[in-house]
């Protein structure tokens, strides 16, 4: 199995637990991971909602570069990515004239053929949940957590195409797979903020701390993500949170990829947990599922 990677920026900065854990889990899976030379920012927020045919440029470069590795489909962790990777592909398959638009500016032709994925589906659909269960070391009992799938993960409808837009199921069922208890919640698509962690962050306060609250509520001891801005909006600012709503929020936000890594035996130092700002070292020791 083999993958043409796209870290995009946040794996190789804020999220790079996220790297690290994911290419820990491929590599104990057998899959390969190549990294695309020279990828560049997909764009982002910033550049959908500033020129639209810039927003498409950014990724089908990235996209270009994978077609011209030979290495398979782009796969990614970032939900972001993921997105606007998705989106461009959209674009060029089906608007020709904004095909012929963003083809005049990364000159050289493209008409969407390199399918864009994300790590969890990797995992779930390409290896299957079957084969991944025979190689679990270790079965992660006891812990309950929340799984977030975040706004874009699965929207927008007819274009990422990864799992049920209102309530999906493959970081539940992952979860499952390696001996994790997932609760039942009404938050799993729910926005945390995303963007607006800089720019108006009075709304990322409101609504991650909704997210926090409910899955407290429901009885998870910690969120698992599967976006980078996600575990950075509950993570880095749950301090903020519980000072502005006067909680006391002690929630461990994991990537998937983390949790995964522990269950295939993997040792914990190698998956950037220092790099969290609510410490889950101290809640998986509480689980005795590390020393």
């Amino acid at each position: 199995m083999k993958y043409a990677y796209y870290p995009g920026c946040s794996l190789h900065s804020t999220a790079k637990e996220y790297d690290l854990s994911t290419k820990e889990v491929a590599s104990a899976l057998g899959i390969e991971l190549v990294e695309i030379p020279g990828w560049a920012c997909c764009g982002a927020t910033p550049a959908h909602l500033t020129v639209q045919s810039l927003s498409i440029a950014l990724p089908v470069k990235n996209l270009l570069q994978a077609k011209n590795m030979d290495a398979g489909d782009v796969v990614t962790c970032c939900a972001a990515c993921f997105s606007r990777l998705k989106i461009a592909n959209h674009f060029m398959e089906t608007e020709t004239e904004k095909r012929k638009e963003v083809e005049g500016i990364v000159g050289e032709r493209y008409e969407g053929e390199v399918k864009a994925r994300h790590f969890l589906e990797v995992l779930t659909k390409d290896l299957g949940l079957d084969k991944l269960k025979t190689k679990v070391a270790k079965e992660l009992k006891g812990l309950k957590v929340a799984c977030y799938y975040g706004c874009l993960l699965t929207r927008p409808k007819g274009v990422t195409g990864i799992d049920d837009l209102e309530d999906p199921r493959l970081l539940d069922d992952l979860m499952g797979t390696i001996g994790v208890e997932a609760v039942k919640w009404p938050y799993k698509t729910e926005c945390c903020g995303a963007s607006f962690s800089l720019s108006k962050t009075e709304i990322v306060l409101k609504l991650s701390g909704d997210i926090l609250e409910m899955a407290s509520d429901e009885g998870a001891e910690a969120i698992v993500v599967a976006c980078p801005l996600c575990q950075s909006n509950l993570d880095l600012r749950q301090g903020m949170i519980n000072k502005k709503l006067k909680k006391s929020f002690d929630i461990p936000i994991f990537y998937f990829t983390q949790l995964v890594a522990l269950s295939l035996g993997i040792a914990p130092g190698k998956l950037g947990f220092d790099k969290h700002m609510v410490n889950p070292v101290k809640l998986l020791k509480k689980k005795g599922i590390i020393a």
